[in-house]
C-alpha cells in the first residue's frame, strides 16, 4: 500500500468532515467551495505554517514530529482510533526500505487453544486481517456458516462481502460490513507491508463494489465491545454481546467472547447451540494455523 497516498487520503477525508463552525471558525465566510476545512484552516488550528501542512498532506508523514501530529489530531478533532491511525501511518512512513518485510508468522499456541476450550461461551481468536485462527467448540458452532467456506483460514471480511448468505446470517449487515472495513483500515495503518492484508484488500476491492466504496472512506474504529445479531440456521436469531481482548505476548491476536442476556431467548438459543456443539467431532474443529 502506498503510505503517502494513504496519509493524504486519510487527512483530506478527515478535514472534509469538520465544518468551520465545528472547528470554532466563525468568520470562515459564506462563499466556500468545500464543506469541510481548507488546508490553511487546519494549519492555523494545528499551529503550523500553511506551507508546512500542505507539504505534509501532499508528501506524507515521514519525519513529522509527535507534537505536530498531536496538533493535527486536535485540529481535525480525531477520535481515539483516528488519532492512533494517524500515528501508525507516521510510524510506517518512517520505516526504512530494509524493514519493509512481510509480517512474521503467527501461530496459535496450544496453550491458547486449551484456554479457549475451557471457556463456557462462544470464543474465537482472530488476527487483524479478521482471519479466524482458532475457536472453541461453541465458537465453531456459532460460526459454522463461515467454516463451510473452502478457503483457510476462514476470513470474516471475505464472508461478509463475497458470500451471498452473509446478508441473511448478519441481520445488521450494513453495520457489520462497515465495521469489518474499519477494522482492516486500522490493521493497514499498523502494518501496511503485510502481504496477506494487501492481497485480501486487493481481492475484495476487485470483487466487491460495496467493499470498495467503504474502503474509500478511510474510516477507522476500535471494536472492543458491543452487540451483534446473528441469524443461525439451527437455533434462530441471537443477540449477543461481545468483548474483544488483546492476548498478551501475541501481538495482533485478539480473543473475542460472546454472551447473551440472562433469561433471554438468545440465552436459550445458546443453550441449544451448546447441545449441538457437544456432538461435533473434535477433528471437525479448525486446527491452529500459521498465517503470514
Amino acid at each position: 500500500m502506498d503510505n503517502r497516498a494513504e496519509s493524504r487520503e486519510f487527512l483530506s477525508t478527515r478535514r472534509a468532515k469538520i465544518s468551520p463552525a465545528q472547528a470554532g471558525l466563525t468568520s470562515a465566510g459564506r462563499n466556500r467551495r468545500v464543506a469541510g476545512l481548507r488546508r490553511e484552516e487546519v494549519a492555523i488550528l494545528a499551529g503550523v505554517s500553511v506551507d508546512y501542512y500542505t507539504r505534509l498532506e501532499r508528501n506524507g508523514l515521514a519525519g513529522v514530529s509527535e507534537g505536530v501530529l498531536d496538533g493535527v489530531a486536535h485540529a481535525l478533532q480525531l477520535s481515539e482510533a483516528e488519532r492512533d491511525h494517524l500515528f501508525d501511518l507516521a510510524r510506517a512512513a518512517n520505516r526504512s526500505a530494509a524493514r519493509r518485510s512481510a509480517s512474521a508468522p503467527q501461530r496459535v499456541r496450544p496453550g491458547i487453544q486449551r484456554m479457549l476450550d475451557v471457556i463456557n461461551a462462544p470464543a474465537v481468536v482472530r488476527n487483524g486481517r479478521l482471519d479466524f485462527l482458532a475457536t472453541n467448540a461453541l465458537g465453531f458452532a456459532l460460526y459454522a456458516e463461515l467454516f463451510e467456506e473452502p478457503i483457510r483460514p476462514v476470513n470474516n471480511a471475505r464472508f461478509v462481502f463475497l458470500n451471498a448468505r452473509a446478508r441473511d446470517y448478519y441481520p445488521d449487515w450494513e453495520t457489520v460490513a462497515s465495521d469489518a472495513v474499519s477494522a482492516l483500515r486500522v490493521e493497514a495503518g499498523r502494518d501496511p507491508y503485510d502481504r496477506g492484508l494487501t492481497d485480501l484488500v486487493g481481492e475484495l476491492s476487485t470483487r466487491s463494489d460495496e467493499f470498495r466504496r467503504r474502503w474509500a472512506t478511510h474510516d477507522v474504529a476500535f471494536h472492543r465491545a458491543g452487540s451483534k445479531r446473528i441469524r443461525h440456521s439451527d437455533v434462530g436469531e441471537l443477540e449477543l454481546f461481545y468483548e474483544a481482548l488483546e492476548i498478551p505476548g501475541e501481538p495482533g491476536l485478539r480473543l473475542t467472547t460472546y454472551t447473551a442476556e440472562p433469561g433471554s431467548p438468545s440465552q436459550d438459543a445458546l443453550v441449544l447451540l451448546a447441545s449441538w456443539a457437544a456432538t461435533v467431532r473434535p477433528q471437525a474443529l479448525p486446527e491452529p494455523r500459521i498465517t503470514r
